[in-house]
């Protein structure tokens, strides 16, 4: 039996959502231009003995594309906050505006969310400290990781736990093969956005 579950991730333009994505799917990054609206991908996962088909839904980070992008939070299983440690706006706009974003767009109580801080490999340029990191996941009750889509550290391990949360979670599993088949075919459907694009960042 395969378990459908669909992911989103969410974050400011250039933290390297796209990247991170890319470095899952097929552990390789090459420089990307920016998401264009929401772009998506298809991950087969084993975790925990359990097969899982995985749609990942990348989204802008561009405010005009806000609209469009809400749609995407309805029925998602697990959401990835992304910032990047190098620049500390993208770290404040988590609280500021995306987690607020989550929780008036999300309408699975019971999602899992994960906080990411990106590009780790640019250490000597960080703005954000692991610890504020820490402190902000625990404020939102969500996991912690510090990832490099670049080296492709902690990357599979994310997505990784993500997953084996969800699988922790009675109804995700139950609301899971039928609902998210269902609105994946849905949003394949309305999806008009080109699928060539992706935040630039490493």
């Amino acid at each position: 039996m395969i378990i459908r579950s669909r992911f989103c991730l969410i974050g400011d333009s250039g933290v390297g959502k796209s990247s991170l994505l890319l470095s899952f799917i097929s552990s390789s990054v090459r420089d990307l231009s920016p998401t264009i609206g929401v772009d998506f991908k298809v991950k087969m996962l084993t975790v925990g003995g359990k097969r899982l088909k995985l749609t990942i839904w990348d989204t802008a980070g561009q405010e005009r594309f806000g609209t469009l992008i809400s749609s995407y939070y309805r029925g998602a299983h697990g959401i990835i906050l992304v910032y990047d440690v190098t620049r500390r706006e993208t770290f404040e706009n988590l609280s500021d505006i995306w987690a607020k974003e989550v929780e008036l767009y999300s309408t699975n109580h019971d999602c899992i969310k994960i906080l990411v801080g990106n590009k780790v490999d640019r250490d000597s340029e960080r703005a954000v400290s692991r610890e504020e990191g820490m402190a902000l996941a625990q404020q939102h009750k969500c996991s912690f990781f510090e990832c490099s889509a670049k080296t492709s550290e902690n990357v599979l391990k994310c997505f990784k736990e993500l997953t084996l949360k969800i699988l922790e979670v009675p109804s995700l599993l139950e609301n899971g093969s039928v609902v998210v088949k269902q609105q994946i075919m849905k949003d394949k459907q309305a999806y008009q956005a080109p699928r060539g694009g992706g935040s630039c960042c490493s």
